[in-house]
């Protein structure tokens, strides 16, 4: 098929239904979760050698989460409206 007749065709975004936008979601909320943890929760720091893994986590994996979402919004998935 010509890359013409593909620009012809009517597509929409694939919205909440894009795996990026549930992965996103999903790491931001388990973050949010573990940089709770790490603020009001006992740091156990004896354990890890000295820094705070449940804050350190959770703030990796909100900016993770954060990134998906971004990229979900800024490059999203055309879905055509009709298959052949």
């Amino acid at each position: 098929m010509p890359a013409n007749e593909v620009q012809n065709k009517q597509t929409h975004n694939a919205g909440v239904f894009d795996i990026r936008n549930i992965i996103g979601a999903l790491l931001g909320i388990y973050g949010v979760i573990l940089v709770l943890m790490g603020i009001f929760g006992d740091p156990e720091t004896d354990k890890t050698g000295g820094p705070n893994a449940n804050l350190w986590a959770g703030l990796v994996m909100l900016v993770v989460g954060i990134v998906f979402i971004a990229w979900s919004r800024l490059r999203p998935v055309k879905v055509p409206e009709t298959t052949d």
